[in-house]
């Protein structure tokens, strides 16, 4: 760490951020995980004022007259709207900052390690002009390595598999790089508009992405439960009547649905042990796949990933707190971390 560096961060509370599609965290630095809030934005068009940021704006998602609109900023783990993504930013890092810092922050954001260079710089733009004073850029499945407390800096072969809202992230890590990986822009938000066309198409039942998360949320699965299989309810707009309709919905009826996604998500993990060099395959088949991200709630994953990969599996404990505990493990100590940090 530069000496420059080293003053500052005695005066400012510097800031970790997973910046998820569907869920920002935020870290600070000597406080722990501060803030966990959906990625949502509600805007009042007719003037561009917002509205409300995080939940309260997800509760506005659907429910909102035309001039108002519950906007996601990121869109398959990228900035869509950069206006409107500073604005969260900057309302978050106003709240984890409380404003009694003498400086600005410094921020370690986690990123898709798929996005482009503009996409990477647009991300780091965002970040400074809502008011940090330099952002360091770290891959996500990077982060999540760090945050599991994976031996990332070791000649040690780990395979992390990160499953967002927006991306899916696979990760051989060894030696402070990723040695072979992939990012799929399929994850969570693909599961749900999967759920989506499959009560259209089952049910003739409209519903919206609310609906859809919550389904997956409370019986969905993606391998058999033996005798422990949900059912739940699901309310939405009948296609054939434009009438409210309700009907009931199983967990295995929800694994049908999200089979495609999940299918591309497992062909990404297939094809990246296929890649990887056979000394580091070696010490995956003996440490296992560490499974990361809110897909990695989803029940049944980690057997389903054991069948299809013949490889242990396991979640993490916290999953969906991964990347955000790895961007505040690096803040503590930034001169160690510093070869992860990606370029831009």
């Amino acid at each position: 760490m530069n000496l420059w560096r080293r003053v500052w961060s005695r005066f400012s509370r510097d800031i970790g951020i997973d910046l998820g599609t569907a869920n920002t965290l935020v870290h600070v630095r000597g406080k722990g995980v501060i803030l966990r809030e959906p990625s949502v934005v509600a805007v009042d068009r007719s003037n561009g004022s917002v509205l409300a940021v995080g939940a309260e704006a997800k509760r506005m998602l659907g429910r909102t007259p035309g001039s108002i609109e519950a906007v996601r900023p990121l869109k398959d783990g990228v900035i869509a709207e950069f206006d409107v993504a500073e604005v969260m930013l900057r309302h978050f890092l106003r709240r984890a900052h409380r404003r009694r810092a003498l400086v600005h922050p410094t921020v370690v954001i986690g990123i898709p390690s798929g996005i482009t260079e503009v996409e990477r710089s647009a991300v780091r733009d965002a970040i400074l002009r809502a008011g940090a004073r330099d952002a360091l850029l770290i891959e996500e499945p990077m982060a999540a390595a760090i945050g599991s407390n994976l031996p990332v800096s070791e000649p040690i072969g780990s395979m992390v598999v990160d499953i967002g809202g927006g991306t899916s992230e696979v990760a051989v890590i060894a030696m402070n790089g990723i040695v072979q990986g992939r990012s799929v822009r399929v994850a969570g938000d693909e599961m749900d508009q999967a759920i989506i066309a499959y009560m259209h198409h089952e049910f003739s039942l409209a519903i919206g992405s609310p609906t859809a998360e919550r389904l997956k949320l409370e019986v969905g699965s993606v391998y058999p439960m033996n005798g422990q299989e949900r059912v739940t309810v699901a309310r939405g707009r009948d296609l054939l009547t434009g009438l409210p309709k309700a009907v009931e919905v199983t967990s295995e009826q929800i694994r049908e649905a999200v089979m495609e996604p999940v299918r591309s998500i497992i062909e990404a993990i297939q094809m990246t042990l296929e890649e990887t060099p056979p000394e580091l395959a070696a010490d995956i088949m003996e440490r296992g796949i560490v499974l990361t991200g809110g897909g990695a709630l989803l029940r049944g994953i980690d057997l389903r990933l054991h069948e299809e990969t013949h490889m242990p599996v396991r979640v993490v404990e916290d999953p969906l707190a991964c990347v955000v505990l790895g961007t505040g493990r690096v803040l503590e100590d930034l001169d160690r971390f510093a070869p992860v940090f990606s370029k831009c």
